[in-house]
């Protein structure tokens, strides 16, 4: 048992250096995207699936409420995943419509769309990024190694924050700290004196 503690300590440490090669120009770009977003009076819509939902909340979370730093709230949107609306839509056999329905209603042009896609396989995810599409949205795409078919929906414009690695527990692990690390730049931009 111990052996195995090692190794998965071992594992997750590589994905983090490996990682560390790779996403330092997307992050801060993704943060500066984001803090112009919110200067132009736009909003930032967050969804995820899954074990991923943890990831889109907190993020939403940070952004409402604080990361780090005391400051004002910042305009974020969790697209939920509402048990009555999701019973509904599974008895009507329409479940990967969930994020869909909810984007259609609240996005405006300006506004910015970060997505949860660890596999690639999340139906309901992928949806919300076409529909993002379809609204002219920019897109923040938090990937991974094996998900081929988020990047097919990404345009060159759009930004894909991915994890060097097919596990999906690392993975998720990797977009937390990222998560944590987009909030604390974004801080940092918007509140240059007091942040650390």
């Amino acid at each position: 048992m111990l052996e195995k503690i090692q190794d998965r300590f071992s594992e997750s440490i590589q994905i983090q250096i490996a990682a560390a090669d790779l996403l330092p120009k997307v992050l801060n770009e993704a943060a500066n995207r984001l803090v112009a977003c919110l200067l132009r009076g736009n909003k930032v819509i967050v969804c995820g699936s899954g074990r991923s939902y943890a990831n889109a909340q907190q993020l939403v979370s940070h952004l409402l409420h604080r990361y780090d730093l005391l400051r004002p709230s910042l305009a974020a949107h969790l697209l939920a995943y509402d048990a009555v609306l999701a019973g509904q839509l599974v008895r009507d056999g329409e479940l990967a419509q969930m994020y869909k329905k909810q984007l259609q209603v609240i996005a405006k042009e300006g506004d910015l769309f970060i997505a949860f896609s660890p596999i690639g396989n999340e139906e309901a995810v992928l949806n919300a990024i076409h529909t993002a599409n379809n609204e002219n949205l920019e897109i923040f795409a938090f990937t991974s190694s094996r998900n081929d078919h988020t990047k097919g929906l990404l345009d060159e414009t759009d930004l894909e924050i991915e994890m060097p690695s097919i596990n999906e527990m690392r993975i998720i692990e990797g977009h937390h700290f990222c998560v944590n690390l987009l909030c604390e730049l974004v801080d940092t931009l918007l509140f240059p004196q007091t942040a650390h």
